[in-house]
């Protein structure tokens, strides 16, 4: 076999490059982590930014920050911010899957406001923006001439079947670049409202602690605001959140709840009926602090021991009581519990309330047609829970805390001060809430309080304090590191989180803990495990009741093993899957929870089975988990298998490797390497490796390119021409994966030429025409690939699957986007036979370890890289690790774990 040559050197992008780089590229996706993730906020512990998390997939085109006029010139650029929970720097974005939309970066410094999609931060990607590897760290791939940009592998740096292109060596490299120079600051002065308006990357813009000016107006002549003016133009809008995950692409103004009982209605509300049956559960043991009372009891020793913490000095005790010990499997039928209620759609808000709201936001110079969206999120006396705190206002996914400001200040007048307590505790939870949009559950105190402080908040010490008196928040004392000797002083963390995380993180250890010691004996399936594939997963659950299973896509073939294995044994078994499945014997999370897809449940509301297998762990956030594991009945086995490598979860929290890292279950490594030399390659990206493969078939090809015109042009031309020429493959089998929406090859442009290409058309209903390839999301987190049918007053008809699904026309432009490219938190557990990666020089920085494992590894047969990032692909491979989550699930876990140790047998 001939080694494939190495391509000729690549000229580096040009200092400074960043666009969908400093984040992923913008347009956030719903279905991408952190998609409904507002622009990143202010974070205390770094002076550089951080993109907040995307989710999945992506909503409708950028829209302008709240009051702008999308007419005017700069009106869809949002001013970046820090975020509460890390130190390092990210760029607005947002993700596929829910990666659920955020600010849109494109190459000319321009970012979407509220809707617009872009790759999410959380679960890597985008994230590490900050992390700039040296140059040359990582070292050239192996055999790549010196001085050559390293590919991963070639066939001579071409297209499969085509000449191969001039050599760019010499060249002068021609990146875009977004902003002035990263890692500046950005401060504005005490009293001036709004980051600094600009491009710079890391450039920390702390909102001023006296904003000026109402929100703008929807009247007419509303216009887009400079960012030192204050109001609305200083901070974009950002869509929201709802659910589990990332909402697809958040609400928009104009577009009123429906009362319709969708496909992601009846998932939303199975979920809320699970969290209302956690809920429940919880209030059994711990009895919640009211609202409004002063600090005692829980609260005032939790704040005592944060007092203590921050002194040095040793708190008296621990606040959150110990985890309940796990219980045994009963020896007699556990007690016939009620039947979970049918899921419910979410009724609107009557007229009424919505003219009341409307009125209220009129009166504070507030775009109306945010009255429903209020109406919706602030429930029963939305009106006059905004006539009496104007900060509630923040409660709309869409609204930003200058914004919320500049509201209160039309409605107050002198009295809304920065210091009000009214505002500080709005604050408190908004910036829990844009935390959990990048996927952690809770944050450390003092790094909540550095965030107020940047928020203009005089005591944020006292801030937070009231908060927690007013029960806005919880307090959680965390030991830290293995249990010390008594009499040692036991290190611990203070963290401060929502209460719906808490609850469900909670409620998902203590079913974790119960499922893992149902079972005291080993079952006999030794006959099942005798041979064939997947014999060490079978005994391992044979013996345990939760087992954790890893490995790459090969190591698929184990789980439906052991899903042949159980039906044998006579066993209810099903498969489980993040995304639709090749396989007719999966079906998926969503469609399992909200009963459309398999056993159904029985009459205790738990899934009428034994045996619960869940592909795509790393996928699952806390409150999808939360919600699947207490409907797994008692004395049923479940198994949690996926790639440790790939992309995070949508939304908060990273279940999966909470649960390996403590090492409350047994644990299978499946040692099933992935063939061939696409397997090779991205098992040496699992290790930080970007290593020359051979390829002989060409089953890898880097395609060099100069910059982001000519990225976009070969791709189309792989996609149409080379890969199905060479490889016998359809064009509607390629793939083009990108790290981000927005940008000069982004999905979108990459999408606006491929359907110029492929299925050119008008575009008549909303931008699409019959035979487009979209991406339809649902649901937060989910991207189901789909083909347009047609059009008319009903909505959008589209082919998913061979099963044809009606979109609603007001819910087109946030559910719908063009399919032929998509952002790899899309992509997550899909592959296509030939897949094509479009690495741009802009998108250098959103590259991360786990964003190119992922990305390639979405390919069967073929994969084509068309590089234009020069050393920034071995140095992110090499360097760039996906960004720390803060969670509480592997401590809850291990003190379950502990205490079920100590417990007599």
């Amino acid at each position: 076999m001939t080694r494939a040559a190495a391509p000729e050197p690549q000229a580096p992008a040009a200092a400074g490059d960043e666009g969908p780089a400093a984040q992923p590229p913008t347009g956030a996706d719903p279905s991408e982590p952190g998609a409904n993730a507002p622009q990143p906020t202010p974070d205390p512990a770094s002076a550089e930014t951080e993109a907040p998390a995307a989710a999945g997939d992506e909503g409708p085109a950028a829209q302008p920050p709240m009051g702008a006029d999308p007419s005017e010139p700069g009106a869809n650029a949002p001013q970046p911010t820090t975020d509460p929970a890390s130190a390092e720097t990210e760029a607005p974005a947002a993700g596929d899957h829910a990666d659920a939309a955020g600010p849109e970066a494109s190459a000319d410094g321009r970012a979407g406001g509220p809707g617009a999609d872009a790759e999410a931060s959380t679960g890597g990607g985008a994230e590490e923006v900050g992390a700039q590897p040296a140059d040359g760290a990582g070292g050239p791939v192996h055999g790549a001439a010196e001085g050559s940009a390293p590919q991963p592998a070639t066939t001579g740096g071409g297209e499969p079947g085509a000449e191969r292109p001039e050599s760019a060596a010499g060249d002068d490299a021609r990146a875009s670049t977004v902003g002035e120079a990263e890692g500046s600051s950005a401060q504005p002065a005490h009293g001036s409202e709004g980051p600094v308006a600009g491009g710079a990357e890391a450039a920390v813009a702390q909102p001023a602690d006296a904003a000026e000016g109402p929100v703008a107006g929807g009247g007419e002549g509303a216009g887009a605001q400079p960012a030192d003016a204050g109001g609305p133009g200083a901070e974009p809008m950002v869509s929201g959140r709802g659910g589990v995950g990332e909402s697809p692409a958040g609400p928009t103004p104009e577009a009123e709840p429906q009362p319709a009982l969708s496909e992601a209605a009846a998932e939303l509300a199975a979920q809320k009926v699970e969290r209302e049956r956690i809920a429940r559960r919880k209030a059994e043991r711990d009895a919640p602090v009211d609202a409004g009372a002063k600090l005692s009891g829980k609260a005032a020793d939790l704040l005592a021991a944060v007092r203590a913490v921050e002194s040095g000095e040793k708190p008296d005790r621990y606040f959150d009581e110990a985890p309940a010990a796990p219980r045994k499997a009963a020896p007699t039928p556990p007690p016939v519990r009620k039947p979970a209620p049918a899921p419910e759609p979410a009724a609107a808000p009557a007229a009424a309330a919505v003219d009341s709201v409307r009125a209220v936001l009129a009166r504070g110079g507030a775009p109306e047609t945010l009255a429903a969206t209020a109406a919706a999120a602030l429930g029963d006396g939305a009106a006059e829970q905004l006539a009496e705190n104007p900060w509630r206002l923040l409660a709309v996914p869409a609204v930003r805390p200058t914004q919320a400001d500049g509201f209160a200040r039309a409605l107050l007048g002198p009295e809304a001060g920065p210091g009000d307590e009214r505002r500080t505790t709005a604050l408190v939870g908004w910036l829990l809430v844009q935390a959990g949009l990048k996927g952690h559950t809770a944050l450390e105190a003092p790094v909540l309080e550095k965030a107020l402080a940047q928020y203009g908040v005089p005591d944020p010490a006292e801030a937070l304090e009231h908060a927690i008196g007013e029960g806005t928040v919880l307090v959680f004392h965390e030991p830290l590191g293995a249990p010390v000797p008594e009499g040692e002083e036991q290190p611990v963390q203070i963290l401060v989180g929502l209460e719906g995380s808490a609850m469900a993180e909670e409620s998902l250890a203590d079913g974790l803990a119960r499922i893992a010691n149902t079972f005291d004996s080993p079952a006999d399936w030794e006959k099942a495990a005798a041979q064939g594939p997947g014999a060490e997963l079978i005994r391992a659950v044979a013996a345990h009741g939760l087992v954790a299973h890893t490995g790459g896509e090969a190591a698929r073939a184990e789980p439906l093993a052991l899903l042949a294995a159980a039906r044998e044994l006579g066993l209810r078994a099903c498969l489980a899957a993040h995304a639709p499945s090749a396989s007719a014997e999966a079906v998926t999370v969503a469609g399992l929870l909200s009963g459309a897809e398999g056993p159904g449940r029985d009459a205790d509301g738990q899934f009428a089975l034994d045996l619960l297998i869940v592909l795509d762990a790393p996928q699952l956030d806390v409150e999808i988990a939360a919600a699947l594991v207490e409907s797994v009945p008692d004395g049923a086995r479940l198994v949690l298998s996926g790639d440790p490598g790939v992309l995070g979860s949508a939304g908060a929290g990273r279940v999966f490797a909470d649960l390996l890292a403590a090492r409350a279950c047994p644990q299978v490594v499946s040692r099933v390497p992935d063939p061939g030399p696409i397997g090779e390659l991205v098992s040496g990206i699992g290790i930080g490796e970007l290593n020359q493969v051979d390829a002989p078939g060409k089953e890898v090809v880097i395609v060099p390119v100069r910059d982001a015109g000519e990225a976009v042009h070969r791709a189309v031309q792989l996609v149409a021409e080379s890969v199905p020429r060479a490889f016998g493959i359809p064009a509607d089998s390629v793939q083009v994966i990108t790290p981000g929406h927005g940008g000069s090859a982004g999905t979108r442009a990459l999408n606006a030429a491929l359907k110029e290409r492929l299925n050119p058309g008008p575009g008549r209903f909303g931008g699409f025409d019959p035979g487009d390839r979209v991406v339809h999301v649902p649901s937060p987190g989910r991207a189901l690939p789909a083909r347009v049918v047609s059009a008319d007053a009903e909505g959008l008809h589209l082919d998913r699957a061979g099963a044809r699904v009606v979109v609603p026309k007001e819910l087109v432009e946030s559910q719908v986007r063009h399919g032929w490219a998509v952002t790899a938190h899309q992509a997550v557990g899909v592959r296509w036979p030939a897949v094509v990666v479009v690495l741009p020089g802009d998108a250098a920085q959103a590259l991360s370890r786990d964003w190119v494992y992922t990305a390639f590894g979405r390919a069967e047969r073929h994969l084509s890289v068309v590089h234009g990032v020069d050393q920034a692909l071995p140095q992110a491979v090499a360097q760039v690790l996906p960004k720390p989550r803060t969670t509480r699930l592997a401590g809850l876990l291990s003190a379950l774990a502990a205490a079920a140790g100590e417990q007599p047998q």
